[in-house]
C-alpha cells in the first residue's frame, strides 16, 4: 500500500519557521517532521510514498536527492573532486515527489498525484504536519473489514489551557494541565481512501474536507476510526516547542519505530 502525504501548503500560522522552508521540513529533534510521519507509516511495513509538493517544493526535493549526504559521514577530496560516502544510513523508502502547484487546495493535490497511485488498490493519506501513535494497521483492517469509499481519523483535539474545577466557596478543587478538547472528534488525517474518492475532485480549487468528504458521508461511505491516543498538528511555534520538549525528554508518543 502507498502513502500520499500532503505537503504543499504555505503554513501561514508558523510563518516564523516556513519563510524559509515549507512546513513539513520543519525539524523536531533534528529531523524534519515529514520524517517522523514517514517513519510512522515505515513501522507498520508502508515504504512508499508520494509526496504531494508546493511552496518551496524544492527543498523536500533536494532533502531526498541527497538523503546519503545528510544521514551519513562524508569525506570530500577537493583537490579530485571526489567524494566518499562513510556509514551508510538509509531507509526501505521509495519516495515520488510530485509538484502539485502552488495554490492547489487539499483535493486538488490529491487529484493531480492520481497517475502515480493504483486504480484499484486502496491508500493511505495524510498532512505533512501533525504526528501520532495511532496503530496504521489497525487502521486498514478497520478500513477493510467496514468495506467504505473513504476511513477516516477522528482524535480529540489536544488542549492548550489548563482546566479548574471550582466549587461554590471560590477553592479550585481540581486542576488538570491541557485537558484534551470539549469532547467533539476532529478530523486528524490518517485516511485510507479508495481510487474512486479522487473522482469526486473536480479541480485544483477542492478541498478534500469539503464536497468530497461530505458527500461520502451523505452517501454512508464515510468510516470514522476513532483515535483516543496521542495525536498533534504542529500549526504554531508553541505546538513545534511541545513537540520538541517531548522528543529531547525520550517521551515521543509517536516514536513507535526503533
Amino acid at each position: 500500500m502507498k502513502a500520499v502525504i500532503l505537503a504543499g501548503g504555505i503554513g501561514s500560522r508558523i510563518s516564523e519557521e516556513t519563510h524559509l522552508k515549507p512546513k513539513p521540513m520543519i525539524e523536531i529533534g533534528g529531523m524534519p517532521i515529514l520524517w517522523h510521519i514517514m517513519k510512522i507509516y515505515s513501522h507498520y511495513g508502508i515504504n512508499e510514498f508520494i509526496i504531494c509538493c508546493g511552496y518551496k517544493g524544492y527543498i523536500i526535493k533536494e532533502y531526498f536527492a541527497n538523503y546519503f549526504l545528510h544521514m551519513s559521514d562524508i569525506t570530500i577530496d577537493l583537490s579530485n573532486n571526489q567524494m566518499e560516502i562513510h556509514s551508510r544510513k538509509a531507509e526501505p523508502w521509495k519516495v515520488t515527489l510530485v509538484d502539485t502547484g502552488l495554490d492547489t487546495m487539499t483535493g486538488g493535490r490529491l487529484k493531480r498525484v492520481k497517475p502515480y497511485l493504483s486504480k484499484t488498490d486502496p491508500f493511505c493519506l495524510t498532512y505533512g504536519d501533525g504526528v501520532s501513535d495511532i496503530d496504521i494497521g489497525e487502521l486498514i483492517k478497520f478500513h477493510q473489514q467496514h468495506g467504505l469509499d473513504a476511513t477516516i481519523t477522528a482524535a480529540y483535539p489536544p488542549g492548550r489551557f489548563g482546566a479548574m474545577d471550582i466549587q461554590e466557596n471560590n477553592l479550585v478543587s481540581s486542576f488538570k494541565e491541557k485537558p484534551k478538547g470539549d469532547g467533539g472528534m476532529i478530523n486528524a488525517g490518517f485516511f485510507v481512501l479508495s481510487p474512486k474518492v479522487i473522482d469526486l475532485v473536480q479541480g485544483d480549487h477542492v478541498f478534500l474536507e469539503r464536497e468530497p468528504l461530505e458527500l461520502l458521508a451523505e452517501n454512508r461511505q464515510l468510516a470514522a476510526f476513532q483515535h483516543t491516543g496521542f495525536w498533534q498538528p504542529m500549526d504554531t511555534l508553541r505546538d513545534k516547542s511541545h513537540l520538541e520538549e517531548l522528543w529531547d525528554t525520550g517521551k515521543a508518543p509517536w516514536k513507535v519505530w526503533q
